[in-house]
């Protein structure tokens, strides 16, 4: 494997979820790891980013935090959320369960304490140091040499030539360095959408106001507002509005204006967040950017992974857990491989393809989020698909159930998604409700278009969830 003297020393560029997490994956493997943080360190001072409060964990996200001893504790200070529960405008309330029972769920947990769990347990191994207010200002891939500047000390330093992993976010200083080599794409598309996090209070004696282990959503076509549960009984709220437009946050440029709309399109939220017009007016306006570069490497020497290779938008909850799943996978080959550059090449042959997938689904998934979670039809084809999951256990499988609750690859679910969504589209035309769905004609078609594309792909399925 790379580095046969086990005291290697390597650089990751980032402490945030991913870095952190893979800095003890590096360590696990007897590598010395330096990690560089340009931010302050958040467990000693309050950051306020701007980022997301809290973030969906699911079946890859987990599966990568069990294999370093992390799972269980995560768990606990995460909140089952078994589907979704849309409101709609007059406050009617409609409930999606996400699997084909109670089992299948995804989990809300807060990013700060995750983020602060995973620097403390890389640190616990005894071979990662986190550096925090270290800016990277250039980075040398002839040489492995990066040029740093220390904030708190106001010096700029060289630091010797080591292996570099990047995983400093969809701004990733690594990624800009990698950008000035010839042949080096990227593309950085920003979202027409941009959100704001608000905040519904816990009730008297920390209950919680609205159904605990449901990911809430208030789908208003262009727009929309969703909650995620915390465990203080609060719910993070976050308003997805596009920037410009008739309803947008250029619009909404009022306490009275903001006010008028709530009343109007969120009449049942707005009654639960009483600082409304102060949260809304003084946090800061987040933005969501789908980034594709190529390569992910340069030769054996450097690296990117997480969002600073494949940043998605949130809308299938998977940006942190393809990330983990990053992790895994590099593992993996560092198990199997004897150079980096090897180690490097197989990685992003594995994960591009798979990544593209992922953020190609979480922009389809917003479409769906924000127009369809409310409609008729849309509940009539989740009804159906839940159906037929029940029905016919093994042969039919869903791209929502592939994605969260098992770690069959993600070009795999993108593909067998178009499948099943096409069975489901055709056998709920002219249909009233989903217990009259012909079980006879969803198993020709199940059996004559999904099971053949799964028995072809049958390597990708046999990964264990």
């Amino acid at each position: 494997m790379p580095g046969t003297d086990r005291k290697e020393a390597v650089t990751v560029v980032g402490a945030g979820l991913v870095g952190s997490l893979l800095a003890t994956y590096l360590a696990r493997r007897g590598y010395t790891v330096e990690v560089l943080e340009r931010r302050p360190d958040m467990r000693r001072e309050v950051i306020d980013a701007g980022r997301s409060i809290n973030l969906a964990i699911s079946a890859r996200g987990l599966h990568a935090l069990r294999q370093v001893g992390l799972e269980a504790e995560a768990l606990r200070h995460a909140i089952p959320m078994r589907g979704r529960m849309i409101h709609s405008a007059k406050g009617e309330l409609t409930y999606q369960p996400y699997g084909k029972d109670d089992s299948q769920h995804i989990n809300s947990i807060s990013r700060a304490w995750l983020n602060k769990f995973l620097m403390t347990e890389a640190e616990a191994t005894g071979r990662v140091r986190i550096r925090f207010k270290q800016r990277v200002d250039h980075a040398d891939f002839e040489t492995g040499a990066l040029t740093v500047h220390d904030d708190t000390a106001g010096e700029t330093r060289h630091e010797e030539g080591r292996v570099l992993f990047g995983t400093d976010g969809s701004g990733s200083a690594v990624r800009q360095e990698m950008d000035r080599l010839p042949g080096y794409v990227a593309s950085r598309e920003q979202l027409g959408h941009g959100y704001k996090e608000l905040t519904i209070p816990a009730g008297p004696g920390g209950a919680f106001q609205m159904e605990k282990h449901a990911l809430h959503i208030w789908p208003r076509g262009t727009y929309m507002l969703i909650a995620l549960p915390n465990e203080d009984g609060s719910f993070t709220c976050t308003l997805f509005l596009p920037w410009t437009g008739p309803v947008s946050f250029e619009s909404l440029d009022t306490p009275a204006r903001l006010e008028a709309f709530f009343e109007e399109k969120f009449p049942d939220a707005r009654a639960l967040i009483p600082d409304l017009v102060d949260a809304f007016f003084s946090r800061p306006t987040g933005s969501m950017v789908t980034v594709k570069c190529a390569p992910w490497r340069v030769g054996g020497r450097a690296l990117v992974l997480g969002d600073a290779a494949h940043a998605i938008v949130p809308f299938f909850g998977q940006g942190m857990n393809c990330g983990f799943e990053d992790c895994v996978v590099l593992d993996g080959l560092l198990g199997r491989h004897g150079q980096w550059e090897d180690v490097f090449a197989d990685f992003e042959q594995l994960r591009k393809t798979n990544a593209d997938a992922i953020a190609d689904m979480a922009v389809e998934n917003f479409i769906e989020m924000r127009d369809s979670t409310g409609s008729p039809r849309f509940l009539l084809e989740k009804a159906v698909e839940k159906t037929l999951l029940n029905a016919f256990p093994g042969e039919f499988v869903s791209r929502y159930s592939l994605v969260s609750f098992s770690r069959v690859p993600y070009r795999l679910a993108y593909e067998v998604g178009a499948i099943a969504s096409g069975i489901v589209s055709e056998l709920s035309e002219g249909l009233a409700k989903a217990e009259d769905v012909n079980l006879e004609r969803a198993g020709q078609l199940i059996r004559g278009r999904l099971v053949p594309f799964m028995k072809e792909h049958a390597d990708g399925f046999r990964t264990e969830g």
